[in-house]
């Protein structure tokens, strides 16, 4: 079996210091490592739709390195904190990038996620064009 990491540059020194890979891409999918909403300068934003849109833009930057979009995405699994509290907010932020037909979708409440402040941690599996 033949595996391939993709790592942005954008998160090639937070790969490097967890020492894992935001994406491996093996047997024609894409498996992304789950994203939090974090801003660019490391903070956590206190708002949940805020917090999509971030995780989400990493997950893009990912799946663009690895040279698909979102429309590439077949399944995705959200944790929440709080999920009642901000599901509407955050759907509205999902349907900003997925578009028919939509990824199947898992959304599990959960205690907490390991970063202080997140409320969403994202992770998709992306089916890659492997017709070359």
């Amino acid at each position: 079996m033949r595996k391939r990491a993709i790592v942005p540059p954008a998160l090639r020194a937070a790969a490097e210091q967890l020492k894992m890979s935001p994406a491996i891409l093996s047997g024609g999918h894409l498996f992304l490592t789950g994203s939090t909403g974090g801003n660019a300068d490391g903070t956590m934003p206190g708002d949940a739709a805020i917090q999509m849109r971030n995780a989400l833009g990493k997950i893009g930057a990912i799946l663009a390195e690895a040279g698909v979009g979102f429309d590439a995405v077949v399944e995705m699994t959200t944790y929440h904190v709080g999920l009642r509290e901000h599901f509407e907010a955050i759907d509205r932020v999902r349907l900003e990038h997925f578009s028919e037909p939509f990824p199947a979708w898992t959304a599990v409440e959960v205690a907490g996620l390991r970063r202080d402040g997140a409320v969403i941690e994202i992770r998709v599996i992306a089916e890659m064009d492997t017709s070359d």
